[in-house]
């Protein structure tokens, strides 16, 4: 999307089920989970540029045996720095020991990283936390084996307070309130909990502290464990965990917002944000890989054994679907055939847009990631123009010369590239019309292909805030003097803010938002602002449930066509030679191309959780009172 949002964060785990030897033996090498972590995190580099971070953990070491390494990077390039970091260690260790390098047992017990189980993380900073700290994986220690936990995930809590405050009300003292703490401190306290009365459990059967505790690693039921832990959670997740004498777990909420992915084999247990990932890093076929249904969890113990618990019960199905327009990779075999449809169905309103002109019209995308729908687009283009050649052939009933029926055969859909995006462009210039001026030629144009009396259609995946729309995508089409700019979304209009992972907390921020305050202006209807505001006010005393989505009504007297044609007001400067025309996705269509991940509160104010309404309603507060802090 022209507008560049962060968003939610990329997961992957990985349990080896051979010893590390099978792997040197069949592979060439006994760091072949690390290899392989590599490959889905840079897979999933397109969900996380902002840190990441790897945590491994070696099973059956003796006492005095380093067993947990974890590395975490905020670089430039995060992964590569993580990775970097690894191998040197690694390479410096055998160089120091050159008699363990063939000598793979001596290896795991002496070199940190080289494990069996392995969990990666890509993030995106969603609340300008970017420091070392806010990096995951999170990891809260303990002497005793199996009372260590290793937390990572893509994840984003509604009801942080209220976490908080279950924490305390527990006798805890929590270092901050994020929920990256709530949630790790909330499963660390229930697994703490079973630990204790496992070991008193054991201890009334006469075992000894050392007895018992393999035999509390074997007994650690974490599927109780989460379904204690996860009561009260309020969100979209895909979280993961690692706990130190060697279980595991990957938990998706009960709406299944935020996506996960496993697949198994004899030799490795995999989990991923996404399928193609996994597909593409173990060579798997599709059907092979699953899709982790809503509340349940992939569980992994420490022998090997993988089961998949009901933790909460599922709501409705609301999968997010920014997944399929923008976020996953197109990649995936469901998705590129979902975004093409996304094209496929804007094509009646672009035909009116365009007023049925094809041939006096240039089709093209902006930017890359926009490419799948812009094929869908141009195919139904193409059905569209063979349907227009038949009736006019039909129509002449053989009477036509031989011309005719070539100039007729020969007509196609003008499609182009018309935007380059110049990578080596930087606008470091910090001063606001000078800045403006180098945003306005990030992207260089395909100059010659457009006449004074084309139209042009851009396709995007979607129109967010508008600002680089406005600011350099308009203004550099108009470069090429084309009679009207059709900007074409993928995705309806964005009108809610989101607060499952995506960095959308702000209403203001939002085109769609700013459209409807100016017509409720044009029209005399202002009023209805503080109405509103005094209605979010009201409630803000209420339990989640009993919320309702009051900013809803901001909407309601418009059409989407009107705040499309605000919209184009809005983006459009005088100095814009030619006409600019917004197409909007509608949500009937998203749902059409998209119908397994129905998750559409963006764009519907429909959310799928109760402290959504809560947030929505916090965030339009904000926004009335000029305050710049978060809904959630």
């Amino acid at each position: 999307m022209s507008d560049q949002l962060k968003h939610e964060c990329g997961i992957a785990l990985i349990r080896l089920l051979k010893p590390l030897d099978y792997y040197k033996e069949k592979y060439g090498t006994a760091y072949y989970g690390i290899n392989k972590m590599y490959l889905m995190m840079e897979k999933q580099h397109n969900r996380g540029q902002d840190g990441a971070g790897f945590a491994s953990i070696k099973l059956d070491v003796k006492p005095g045996q380093r067993y947990i390494s974890r590395v975490r990077s905020n670089a430039a390039q995060p992964i590569q720095d993580i990775f970097a970091q690894i191998n040197e260690r690694i390479n410096s260790e055998l160089a120091a020991q050159p008699s363990i390098k063939d000598d793979i047992q001596a290896q795991k017990a002496q070199i940190p990283y080289i494990g069996e189980l392995l969990m990666g993380h890509v993030r995106y900073g969603t609340f300008g936390k970017n420091s070392i700290e806010s990096v995951h994986p999170f990891l809260r220690q303990n002497n005793w084996m199996h009372r260590n936990l290793i937390m990572a995930g893509n994840f984003n809590m509604t009801n942080v307070f209220k976490l908080f405050n279950k924490l305390v009300e527990l006798g805890q003292h929590p270092k901050d309130m994020a929920d990256t703490v709530t949630v790790m401190e909330k499963v660390g306290h229930f697994q703490d909990r079973q630990v204790s009365k496992l070991y008193k459990k054991f201890k009334s059967q006469g075992l000894t502290k050392i007895e018992a505790s393999p035999k509390i690693a074997e007994q650690l039921d974490v599927a109780k464990v989460l379904r204690k832990s996860a009561k009260d959670w309020d969100g979209g997740y895909a979280m993961g965990g690692l706990m130190g004498h060697g279980d595991a777990f990957l938990l998706r909420d009960p709406a299944g917002i935020r996506p996960a992915y496993y697949y198994q084999d004899d030799e490795v247990v995999v989990v991923a944000s996404e399928r193609p990932v996994i597909q593409t890093a173990f060579d798997a076929a599709f059907d092979e890989v699953k899709e982790l249904d809503p509340g349940k969890a992939i569980i992994i113990k420490k022998n090997g054994k993988v089961s998949l618990e009901q933790i909460v019960k599922p709501l409705e199905r609301k999968a997010c679907s920014f997944e399929r327009i923008y976020f996953s990779r197109g990649s995936d075999a469901e998705i590129y055939q979902e975004r093409k449809m996304l094209g496929k169905l804007l094509f009646p309103d672009i035909m009116e847009a365009i007023d049925h002109d094809i041939d006096n019209t240039v089709f093209s995308y902006i930017p890359n990631t926009a490419e799948t729908s812009f094929y869908g687009m141009v195919e139904e283009g193409h059905a569209v123009l063979n349907q227009q050649k038949r009736d006019y052939i039909i129509a002449g009933e053989g009477k036509l010369t031989a011309e005719e029926v070539d100039r007729t055969l020969s007509r196609k859909l003008r499609t182009e590239k018309i935007a380059i995006k110049d990578a080596k462009l930087r606008t470091f210039i910090t001063e606001d019309s000078s800045r403006d001026d180098l945003v306005a030629h990030v992207y260089d144009v395909t100059y010659g292909v457009v006449k004074p009396e084309d139209h042009l259609v851009i396709i995007d995946d979607s129109i967010v805030r508008g600002t680089t729309l406005k600011k350099s995508i308009l203004k550099m089409m108009d470069r090429l003097r084309p009679k009207k700019i059709v900007v074409v979304s993928s995705a309806p209009q964005i009108r809610y803010p989101d607060c499952y992972g995506i960095d959308m907390a702000r209403l203001e921020g939002l085109v769609a938002f700013r459209a409807a305050l100016e017509l409720h202006k044009d029209r005399g209807t202002y009023d209805i602002v503080e109405e509103i505001y005094h209605k979010c006010k009201l409630q803000t005393e209420y339990e989640d449930e009993n919320v309702v989505n009051h900013v809803k009504e901001l909407y309601d007297p418009f059409t989407d066509q009107e705040i499309s044609d605000k919209i184009g007001e809005l983006l459009s400067d005088e100095d814009l030679n030619a006409e600019v025309k917004i197409i909007y996705q509608t949500v009937e269509n998203l749902h059409q191309a998209c119908p397994k991940n129905m998750g559409d509160w963006y764009f519907t104010g429909n959310y799928p959780t109760d402290g959504g309404n809560r947030v929505v309603n916090r965030a339009y507060i904000n926004f009335y009172e000029g305050n710049d802090e978060r809904a959630y």
